[in-house]
């Protein structure tokens, strides 16, 4: 606070001395040195009123406001527009006072004003700049910058890191792909190459950051352009996506490190508004299994159509609190919120609850995921996936639910463990009941989710965290990878467009390796791999196999009017038998051995291979990733 006063003392006092001295200077030139005393008295008997209106003008334009070691264009008319209207208004009142000279001595004497008092504020920006560019103790390190991107963004940036270059470092250059930019000077940081001379650049100017600065960028060039920084020993920063940042503003704040999300980044998920809001808008919509990774985020995605009533059903209170409490301070008393305690497994009660709040649609989110851990408890997959299902399912048919939209996962095609055959058998409970209800049932398939609970990315960050090894299962293993925000939306336009009784099967993009994963991850963290972090290979766990599939061989694939959404052919599901069948699971259940169990659940899905025989089977699963290619083709 005192600083800011002491910088607007002085510039009031310099132009004090501008306005009088600018004047003074222009009459002396003009009368060569023999300005007449009754000039000068005439002058002098003015000048109090003369400086304080223009001073007060000076003020009225903000420049004794503005920050004047970000002084810029802006700040430049300001400077003019006041000089300007200062003088025109000075001129007339030293007429009226009887200080009548040639008109060229006061336009000579205005632009001598505005050009002292510009030089005296952008002054202060220049040695600023050279102040931090040239400390007197320079004894640090300036670390070396590479801006990627020379248009509107990468400019701020490369001018907020000159006026901190103590802080933050020295722009070396910029990179743009642009041909017309290249060798050329933006605001005084020169164009150094495009997008294939990252590495080169780099390594001769040995730089030690990299800022990507191309927030409208596509997901494909920013993946090609990632992966070059990636070659390089520099530390890689990023400018978020135009839509991350909420004000619309860039400044180094907004910089952050480069994700696996940015790496692995999928375009962007265009909802059909219309269709979404003739569901959702002022409807009852239920979300069991709310407090998850991916029913959050469909809680997330439902709010912004102002449901008349969501209801978030989860057994995690913790999970159910944390988004009840995010939905209040984003939506407040807009939305129509409303948490319930439950477990999907107590039949008598899930019925009851629907029953009473009438939902008109159900997204059914709630179920054990971790494939190792069910391995282990395969009794807990099938009382919480399975019987959950079917009492949800079972209620939203009995209470006339206008639309039940199940969450399932690409392990539930041709499964190898228990987690992956309980979905397979939610799939069929949907698909049979949707045969005989009026409730339109469909489950949405799709693979591992970026960021989720249980997903290995979370994982990894914390090895690297803690020094290492990274731990990978199998170098050839591959999965499929989406944004738990492209997930969600997509659920939620899939139940828009369905009819009762599809499969929708996402479109999961390209395959990604989980050694190349952790690869990424160790260099985006500005490790070393083999020498700062090791990738431990461990071993395929019980029921994990190398190749994720989306469809089983008996299903067709069929595009919808969405390019990510696609359909497998239905299934004839008997409903009465697979019913039958399941209560004979359900008798088993009780059964203090998993064998009979596991048998049992064979017998419901016959593409279901244990571990034993998935040991067998990996090596000969790669065929598994081109059937999904070209079914999709």
């Amino acid at each position: 606070m005192v600083t800011k006063i002491k910088k607007q003392m002085f510039l009031l006092v310099t132009d004090i001395i501008a306005v009088n001295g600018a004047f003074l200077l222009a009459l002396f030139l003009h009368t060569e040195g023999n300005i007449p005393n009754t000039t000068m008295l005439s002058y002098l008997a003015a000048a109090l009123i003369l400086t304080t209106g223009k001073l007060f003008i000076y003020r009225y334009f903000g420049l004794y406001n503005s920050l004047w070691a970000y002084a810029s264009v802006e700040e430049l008319l300001k400077v003019v527009m006041a000089g300007i209207t200062a003088n025109t208004l000075g001129t007339i009142y030293l007429i009226s006072m009887g200080v009548k000279l040639y008109f060229g001595v006061y336009l000579i004497g205005a632009i001598f004003e505005i050009t002292i008092v510009g030089f005296i504020r952008f002054s202060y920006r220049y040695f600023r700049r050279i102040k931090n560019k040239y400390p007197v103790t320079r004894q640090e390190y300036i670390k070396k910058i590479l801006i990627i991107g020379s248009g509107a963004t990468g400019s701020l940036i490369a001018s907020e890191i000159k006026n901190h270059s103590i802080a933050y470092g020295q722009v070396i250059g910029f990179i743009d792909d642009e041909e017309h930019k290249l060798y050329k000077t933006i605001g005084g940081v020169k164009v150094l190459g495009n997008y294939y001379d990252i590495y080169s650049v780099a390594h001769r100017f040995k730089i030690d950051e990299i800022i990507i600065a191309l927030p409208a960028t596509t997901t494909a060039t920013m993946k090609q352009i990632i992966a070059e920084c990636n070659r390089t020993e520099a530390r890689v920063k990023i400018v978020p996506d135009i839509r991350e940042i909420i004000d619309g503003q860039v400044s180094l704040s907004k910089i952050r490190d480069v994700e696996i999300e940015d790496l692995l980044g999928r375009d962007i998920v265009n909802l059909n508004v219309t269709e979404v809001a003739n569901y959702i808008e002022d409807k009852v919509i239920m979300v069991t299994g709310g407090g998850g990774s991916i029913g959050s985020e469909l809680c997330r995605q439902i709010a912004r159509f102002l449901p008349s009533k969501l209801i978030i059903l989860d057994i995690y209170e913790n999970n159910a609190y944390d988004i009840q409490n995010e939905l209040h301070r984003e939506y407040g008393d807009n939305l129509n919120l409303d948490v319930i305690i439950a477990s999907v497994r107590d039949r008598d009660n899930i019925f009851a609850i629907v029953e009473e709040q009438a939902p008109d649609v159900i997204f059914h989110a709630a179920a054990h995921k971790h494939v190792p851990l069910m391995e282990r408890a395969p009794k807990e997959a099938i009382k919480n996936n399975v019987f959950g299902t079917k009492n949800m399912a079972e209620a939203a048919h009995e209470f006339g639910v206008e639309r039940f939209v199940m969450v399932s996962t690409d392990k539930a095609v041709n499964p190898t463990n228990i987690m992956g055959a309980s979905k397979r058998i939610c799939e069929m409970i949907v698909q049979g009941l949707a045969k005989q209800s009026k409730t339109k049932f469909t489950a949405v398939r799709f693979g591992n989710v970026l960021g989720s609970n249980g997903s290995v990315i979370p994982l990894f960050k914390k090895q690297i965290e803690a020094g290492g090894p990274v731990t990978v299962t199998h170098k050839e293993i591959i999965r499929y990878f989406m944004t738990i925000s492209e997930a969600a939306q997509l659920v939620i336009q899939s139940g828009a467009i369905a009819s009762g009784g599809e499969i929708f099967v996402l479109d999961m993009g390209e395959p990604v390796k989980i050694y190349d994963l952790a690869v990424d991850l160790i260099r985006l963290s500005g490790l070393k791999l083999g020498e700062d972090i090791k990738i431990k290979i461990t071993g395929l766990r019980p029921g994990e196999k190398l190749y994720e599939e989306l469809l089983m061989d008996e299903e067709g694939l069929r595009n919808t009017k969405y390019e990510k959404i696609h359909i497998g052919r239905p299934n004839a599901i008997n409903y009465p038998a697979l019913k039958s069948a399941l209560n004979e699971l359900l008798f088993v259940l009780k059964s203090p051995e998993n064998d009979t169990l596991i048998e049992m659940v064979q017998e419901i899905v016959p593409t279901y291979r244990n571990n034993m025989e998935v040991n067998n089977e990996n090596k000969h699963k790669k065929e598994s990733v081109e059937r999904y290619a070209l079914a999709k083709a």
